[in-house]
């Protein structure tokens, strides 16, 4: 894999209602009701996304029915700047399902958003030889079928 020209790697986002890597035959969609907006602006879009409360201005990450800070129904969606760092992260060499083999070794970090929240994530398009906590990444986009865009 090669690093970036900003030398920032990219991450893959795994988020709500999806789970998977490159792949749309590894992609699953739980089909959440209140994630849709999540997954149908962020395929048509290409824009990163984040549940935002109209009430208290919390930050929102995993999508839920209401604010987990003051329990307001009154949620939308706003878009993420899709930079972040890395606080903490692990490589897979071995034992992954057979579904992913092809992808080894691959990183699983979670990324701290500018934003305040984290989120489980792939590292993508590094060498993960090279990777620490507290670096800089940023999101890109695959579009994986007609419907379906996973940030990474």
């Amino acid at each position: 894999m090669n690093m970036p020209a900003n030398s920032k790697p990219t991450v893959c986002i795994i988020g709500a209602g999806c789970s998977g890597f490159t792949t749309a035959k590894r992609l699953k969609d739980h089909g959440i009701p209140f994630d849709q907006p999540w997954r149908t602006l962020t395929a048509k879009q290409q824009r990163l996304l984040l549940q935002h409360c109209q009430d208290c201005g919390q930050t929102i990450h995993y999508p839920r029915i209401e604010c987990p800070v003051c329990a307001s129904p009154r949620l939308d969606w706003r878009a993420a700047s899709g930079r972040g760092t890395i606080y903490s992260f692990t490589v897979v060499h071995s034992n992954a399902p057979s579904a992913f083999v092809a992808d080894l070794p691959y990183v699983v970090a979670v990324i701290r958003l500018e934003e305040g929240v984290q989120m489980l994530s792939n590292v993508v398009q590094c060498d993960p030889t090279q990777l620490q906590c507290d670096q800089a990444v940023e999101v890109v986009f695959e579009p994986l079928n007609e419907t379906f865009t996973l940030p990474k």
